[in-house]
């Protein structure tokens, strides 16, 4: 018989930096899970990763206090601040860009991201990412 899932958990954490201090402790804690069994567990799975990468993580909580998680690939957001050398997107979306990406780029990301994106072909993906680039003010390129 299946165990009963009693939540899901979304959660944001740096790559290998999983510890017990918030957002993680307080969140899991709620459900009375494992904090640092989680930790452990999510820090060896994304040892491969570049630290500190954010990653996002879907954590199902069971009624008997089990738990499983499934990691995602890092937001486009990242992505892109990192293909135009920003430190952070633009404070004021639609008003001039602070940053340039080419097309060239922005095809590496979707294919990166294609598991957890919502569409099925690289044209659409390319498509989704050009408006995530524009509303954190960075040009797209040719």
């Amino acid at each position: 018989m299946a165990k009963k899932i009693t939540g899901y958990i979304k959660l944001q954490v740096p790559a290998g930096k999983a510890n017990p201090s918030p957002p993680i402790g307080p969140a899991l804690g709620q459900r009375g899970l494992n904090i640092m069994n989680f930790c452990k567990e999510f820090n060896a799975s994304t040892q491969g990763l570049e630290v500190g990468m954010p990653i996002p993580v879907v954590i199902t909580a069971f009624s008997d206090r089990s738990f499983t998680f499934i990691t995602k690939t890092p937001p486009v957001s990242f992505y892109l601040k990192r293909a135009a050398g920003l430190p952070k997107g633009s404070a004021q979306s639609g008003r001039g860009f602070v940053g340039k990406v080419t097309m060239e780029k922005l095809r590496e990301i979707a294919a990166v991201k294609m598991p957890d994106l919502n569409c099925h072909d690289i044209d659409s993906a390319v498509a989704q990412i050009v408006g995530s680039a524009k509303s954190m003010g960075i040009e797209v390129v040719e």
